[in-house]
């Protein structure tokens, strides 16, 4: 009799560290989409908001006037950025990059000053620019407004097709993710249908029936996501020793996100789960139990 019952709990302990594995990889999955889908978003505001619109001044623009309108444009809500290229910086650059300098022979410094301008991400797409341009060019000593904009359209273009494409997964993904975690715990519900309807019989209401099959189903959930969690943060940081600058669109804010929906994920899904597989062998007379 003792071996039998140790059989018994040997079998359901294998059980739910079968149900705890198998839950924590497609949370891993799961976990893999959500953080995805925030560092694409990252990404498409880190690549938006280092496109350049290039400000050519007047000549005749000195520059204290141009720091003050640096100082003028920096209030405006759409600059992310700006950096202030002088005549004589424009004349170094190029001097050092073509190897001679142009003033030498022509007899005057042939550039002009500009401003560098990183919009925020959310100006940085074609129909923004071109009211940001209009208001640009209403100062009489701004000459020009230049900027990327087949390069800017190209990457908004493919940024929305990648942010629909992981949309689309991560739909897709919770759905097979919510079958899989459901058929693995209707198993082990499986196993104990005649329990369940012993409880029946000797008059338990189904809440009380119910409660250890939601309690074990949450304390499953919760050590899942956890291992999910775990085996992400190996991967982040494996990715940040392999290249530190990731860290750029990898924020903390996504992490903890990430973190946080594996979790939340991990213990709802189990739990409904649990519910309705419990639910369902409730419903079932005796007859019917020993038919499935």
């Amino acid at each position: 009799m003792g071996k039998k019952r140790t059989k018994t709990r040997n079998r359901r302990g294998l059980q739910v560290i079968t149900l705890c594995i198998s839950t924590a990889l497609v949370l891993i999955l799961l976990g893999m989409v959500v953080f995805s889908v925030l560092t694409a978003r990252n990404l498409s505001a880190y690549v938006k908001e280092n496109l350049t619109v290039t400000m050519m001044l007047a000549e005749d623009m000195t520059n204290p006037e141009a720091q003050k309108l640096c100082k003028d444009l920096q209030k405006r809500p759409y600059i992310n950025q700006l950096t202030f290229i002088s005549k004589e910086q424009a004349l170094k650059e190029q001097t050092l990059a073509m190897g001679t300098d142009p003033s030498e022979f022509l007899g005057m410094n042939p550039f002009v000053g500009s401003i560098e301008l990183q919009l925020q991400a959310d100006y940085a797409n074609s129909d923004s620019l071109k009211w940001i341009s209009k208001e640009l060019k209403a100062n009489p000593k701004v000459n020009e407004i230049t900027y990327p904009q087949d390069l800017m359209d190209s990457v908004n273009r493919n940024l929305n097709k990648i942010n629909l494409t992981l949309l689309v997964l991560a739909v897709l993904l919770t759905i097979v993710s919510f079958s899989l975690i459901n058929n693995s715990i209707r198993l082990g519900v499986y196993a104990q249908r005649f329990s369940i309807h012993t409880m029946k019989l000797v008059g338990a209401s189904w809440g009380v029936i119910r409660k250890p099959f939601l309690r074990r189903s949450v304390l499953i959930g919760v050590a899942a996501a956890l291992i999910a969690i775990l085996v992400l943060a190996g991967g982040v940081y494996a990715l940040y020793t392999y290249e530190p600058d990731v860290l750029v669109v990898i924020t903390w804010q996504a992490m903890a996100v990430t973190a946080g929906a594996v979790l939340v994920f991990g213990m709802l899904i189990t739990l409904l789960c649990a519910y309705f597989s419990v639910n369902k062998f409730l419903k079932m007379t005796a007859g019917e139990l020993y038919k499935i």
